[in-house]
């Protein structure tokens, strides 16, 4: 099986100096202190922050003059771990495109060529994988074999491991000067997916220098170089012009940790901000409709029923609850119309799910509960779900059962609802891991030696099901397997999904090419760029 790079020839851009003036530091952070009736966009231009220049573009025949501007941007979460690329902060690095992978994920979750070319599975537990040449790292090294072996391995050998590593033996070998060998201790056909994990970024001999650090500061391969780390409040990248791709439109990148939304959507609406993550629902109505961009994530609101103990071991009371819900209602109150109605256990952030769906073959008849007592949990961790859990409870209700309701925190009510304590669990669960591909999830939570098991459930068809689908490699017989499974989960009304979450982007009208991706690996790349306008500023 050959994997072949003709769609993304490795062509190299022609160097070129930034002239944008680069702003201070945290400049974002500290206009969001002020009161919100000061905050303007004209105070942050007063103070140098929109200086451009226009350059011409003569590397790219057919377009205009490019702004060499810098773009803003309000990131949700500062880094936990000091953006060290072995950890969730990988994927910051990933969306700023500072760090790259030798694989990535197209729409469908199927692997393409990145830092790697392309691929070969040579036997069941062996994968050749050929390195782009004339690639460069951020620090003017050359990206070669050894060094991604080096940067795999460390990978690898960390502790914590990457997520993406999790139960998963792998070591990574070189073959001759521009390929690389990786071996894995059981048969896994998605050795490529898992190499497109942020956390398994090439990063440059000198990130890791410092023993049980790794410094991803000069380190990367992305068109975009992270030049300075300011702790918890912000981060400053600028264009590489040694890019081995298309030269970026941007100057530089300004990022800026927010976690508070109300000040995100202050940010957004007074200008302070070109692009913005995960703006809070509550703000969207103080918001110009145009800069508001809905995002499907694999995310979906799921009421697992208790399959082993309980009422809900009756197929036909499980079927009751499923024809209580009424999940256009959960969408319009609780999420304010700002998700989508659940129609299986894959949302639409995986557009080819609902092609390949078909009528669920075999269905339960529902019977009466009869006043039947069950106990509903959930937990106040997510804002949504005890909203969510009130008015499931009033339907639930309504059909005739007797809802008892249990709301805790996460960490004081994970224990119980793994040990199957409750009748009912209300869980906001990602059904894209790592790898970008569902079975892993679908494993965890509906398998008989699955880890995430809320529901209790075992049965064979399933195992066998999901089985067939893991066996198989990414592509389109394996997206088939993958409905078929889920089929075989719906059926026995274990897991009654309710809905599908969205996250709301905030981009300047001015924004161009800000990238709204579902698995939150990507939000600005080479291409992102400032629309020309008489009065851009």
């Amino acid at each position: 099986m050959t994997f072949s790079a003709s769609v993304m020839p490795a062509t190299a851009a022609t160097p070129r100096r930034a002239s944008a003036t680069r702003r201070p530091v945290s400049l974002l952070r500290r206009a969001l202190t002020l009161p919100l009736m000061v905050l303007s966009f004209s105070l942050l231009a007063g103070c140098g922050q929109d200086e451009e220049t226009s350059a011409a573009r003569d590397d790219a025949p057919g377009k205009t003059q490019t702004q060499d501007r810098r773009l803003r941007v309000a990131m949700l979460q500062p880094p936990r771990s000091g953006l060290n690329p072995l950890t969730d902060d990988a994927f910051k690095l990933s969306r700023w495109r500072t760090a790259e992978t030798l694989i990535r994920l197209d729409a469908d979750g199927d692997p393409q060529p990145f830092l790697a070319t392309e691929w070969e599975q040579l036997d069941p537990q062996t994968w050749r994988f050929t390195i782009r040449p004339d690639v460069t790292f951020h620090d003017g090294s050359a990206l070669t074999v050894e060094q991604v072996v080096a940067s795999l391995t460390a990978a690898t050998n960390a502790v914590p491991k990457p997520r993406i590593l999790d139960g998963v033996e792998m070591r990574i070998e070189a073959d001759g000067e521009n390929a690389v060998i990786v071996r894995t201790a059981d048969t896994d056909p998605l050795v490529p997916n898992r190499l497109s994990s942020p956390q398994l970024a090439i990063m440059a001999a000198r990130a890791y220098a410092q023993a049980g650090h790794v410094d991803p500061i000069r380190a990367g391969t992305g068109p975009f170089v992270l030049t300075e780390i300011n702790g918890t409040q912000s981060a400053t990248l600028e264009r590489y012009d040694g890019y081995w791709g298309e030269r970026a439109e941007l100057a530089g990148i300004d990022a800026d940790y927010v976690p508070d939304g109300t000040a995100r959507g202050a940010a957004l609406r007074t200008g302070t901000a070109d692009v913005v993550e995960a703006v809070p629902v509550s703000q969207v109505a103080l918001i110009d409709p145009s800069l508001i961009h809905e995002v499907p994530m694999p995310r979906t609101n799921t009421l697992y029923l208790n399959t082993a103990s309980g009422p809900f071991q009756a197929p036909t009371l499980r079927a009751a609850a499923r024809e209580a819900l009424d999940r256009g209602a959960l969408v319009r109150t609780v999420y304010e119309g700002r998700a989508d109605v659940a129609e299986g256990l894959l949302g639409p952030a995986l557009a080819w799910a609902s092609e390949l769906r078909q009528p669920l073959a075999q269905r339960t008849a529902a019977a009466e509960p009869d006043g039947v007592r069950i106990t509903l949990a959930t937990f106040t961790d997510r804002a949504e779900l005890p909203e969510v859990a009130v008015l499931l409870e009033q339907q639930l209700e309504a059909a005739g059962f007797d809802v008892q309701q249990e709301v805790r925190q996460y960490a004081h009510i994970e224990s119980d609802m793994l040990a199957g304590k409750f009748d009912a669990f209300i869980l906001s669960r990602a059904t894209l891991l790592d790898s970008g591909d569902p079975v892993a999830y679908m494993v965890s939570d509906f398998s008989c030696a699955g880890s995430f098991n809320i529901a209790q459930l075992c049965d064979p068809a399933i195992d066998a099901a999901l089985a067939k689908a893991g066996d198989l490699p990414p592509g389109p017989e394996r997206r088939q397997a993958i409905i078929a499974a889920e089929a075989a989960i719906l059926e026995t009304d274990a897991a009654v999904p309710m809905l599908h979450e969205r996250v709301i982007q905030g981009e300047a009208t001015d924004v161009v090419g800000a990238l709204r991706d579902p698995r939150e690996r990507e939000l600005i790349d080479e291409h992102t760029h400032f629309r020309q306008t008489a009065d851009a500023r």
